[in-house]
């Protein structure tokens, strides 16, 4: 168990926390209709007779999107159900235009699986292993737009049908650090699986959080799980975690206050960092579930199944051991695995021939910081993986030194030049050549010659100072290992 606790005025507390994340499915068209699912496009411009509930339109469920919610399933090592069933979850709202949502009740298509997360990139024994109850397929509703006129309220259905994954976590996480891994690792894996394209900002994958308190202790008749609040569609990570510790905090004072908390629907509002009443929560009766007459059970077969492992890429786990296994530090092989992005384009470095270990330290800290301070992503370096190989190539036969391979990096940078074209046309090779190295150092050791005699009566230090000079006079094109070579015979 995590060691997170609230402390009341009664002593200490623990949170129980389980996530209901919507992840839009990545398909071209929505889950029982030919309708476009393309993100900003003008309201009501992708809605197809069935999204709108015309009366006599029936649904036909898309292939694609049962592939890839079955795909998301065996990435996790989850239960496949060969037989499910699409159900009508009944509830009035003015963006639903059928007056009921089709979505899994009794008979998901994905049942029981696992995610393994690190609470610490560094450390192995951090590991927790989180449950999914189920994984099952539903449409997304519409959108309303109350800023569009002073009295009325506008209907977008351009969302109305979309496919959703509600991927359904186990009350298993217990602190906001955990839910962040969970949420972190399950965004990972939909976007290497392809199945979702995990963009929050734009509402392709949000949570609701459900969240209760109660004493530290085994769960027993007189310490039973609390009664739990859900916190709805909130959408990114930083938020999920704001929101598991206001609404702990704020259930412990409630119970400590002598009330009692009400299971009902809440919304974060992140200015305030607050939660705020929603609704009443109902309860699956409320929803009057009932298989849906419009559609047949799927039953999938054999070679459907097939079909859908052998297309699953590597996934963030596998190819993070396999990193590992190439002698690159834990913490190295987390960052280059924690967007699929980043690890497809780290593999690119290594097919090109790159030291894995040298590649690994050059991409988290020359190739990063230097898209940080550009403000680009990885997707859109100036500089590709060919570039970087044939510049860390430069490095290791020492035809730049390190001060050098930072100069052509960044002339690479603005330019978008391949590394030895930069350093031919500019003349930053590295020099060797003793005659020359031997010359400067003559004529900084002769300007110097007080300093030569502090270091030969033991302040050893000014060797630093020496090595400093000559680069600076050669321009920093000259070998560190040979300048120190010298330096040490010319010194005695």
């Amino acid at each position: 168990m995590s060691d997170y606790r609230i402390t009341g005025a009664t002593g200490e507390w623990e949170v129980v926390i389980g996530l209901e994340v919507h992840a839009q499915v990545t398909s071209n068209a929505k889950l029982f209709s030919g309708a476009s699912t393309t993100f900003g496009a003008e309201p009501n411009t992708q809605v197809s007779l069935v999204d709108a509930a015309m009366p006599g339109m029936l649904p036909v469920p898309n292939r694609e999107c049962i592939r890839q919610a079955v795909r998301t399933g065996m990435a996790i090592e989850a239960k496949i159900n060969n037989w499910s069933r699409f159900d009508r979850k009944n509830y009035f709202y003015a963006d639903l235009p059928q007056g009921y949502q089709i979505s899994q009740l009794y008979h998901p298509l994905v049942g029981e699986g696992e995610i393994t997360v690190l609470l610490d990139d560094k450390d192995e024994a951090s590991a927790r292993t989180i449950g999914v109850e189920r994984i099952h397929l539903e449409q997304d509703a519409g959108k309303l737009m109350h800023d569009q006129h002073p009295t009325m309220s506008y209907v977008d259905l351009n969302r109305s049908g979309v496919a959703l994954m509600e991927i359904v976590s186990k009350p298993d996480m217990c602190s906001p650090a955990e839910a962040g891994a969970y949420l972190r690792k399950l965004r990972a894996i939909l976007r290497y699986v392809g199945s979702c394209d995990g963009n929050m900002e734009e509402g392709s994958m949000r949570a609701d959080v459900n969240v209760s308190v109660r004493k530290p202790g085994p769960i027993t008749s007189e310490n039973p799980l609390g009664t739990r609040t859900e916190t709805k569609n909130v959408n990114s990570v930083r938020f999920v975690m704001a929101v598991i510790e206001h609404e702990a905090r704020r259930q412990v004072e409630v119970i400590e206050g002598g009330g009692a908390i009400v299971q009902e629907t809440r919304l974060y509002d992140p200015d305030k960092n607050v939660t705020r009443t929603l609704r009443s929560k109902e309860d699956a009766h409320d929803y009057r579930y009932f298989p849906d007459p419009d559609l047949l059970p799927l039953e999938l077969d054999e070679a459907f199944l097939a079909d859908c492992r052998a297309s699953l890429p590597e996934l963030p786990d596998a190819k993070r051991k396999r990193f590992e296994n190439l002698d690159i530090g834990a913490y190295n092989a987390s960052i280059l695995t924690a967007e699929v992005e980043t690890a497809r384009w780290f593999d690119q470095l290594l097919e090109e021939g790159a030291d894995p270990v040298a590649a690994s330290n050059w991409v988290a800290g020359e190739l990063f910081g230097a898209l940080n301070r550009l403000g680009k992503t990885i997707v859109d370096s100036p500089v590709g993986p060919k570039q970087a190989a044939e510049l860390l190539a430069l490095i290791a036969d020492k035809t730049l030194s390190g001060s050098l391979a930072k100069q052509v990096f960044e002339i690479m940078l603005d330019t978008g030049q391949d590394a030895g074209a930069v350093v031919e046309e500019r003349g930053l090779k590295q020099t060797s050549d003793t005659g020359a190295i031997d010359a400067e150092i003559d004529n900084i050791l002769a300007a110097n010659a007080e300093k030569v005699q502090q270091y030969k009566d033991g302040k050893e230090a000014l060797f630093g100072f020496f090595v400093g000079q000559t680069m600076k006079a050669m321009a920093g094109k000259a070998n560190p290992g040979v300048v120190n070579e010298r330096l040490r015979s010319k010194l005695g």
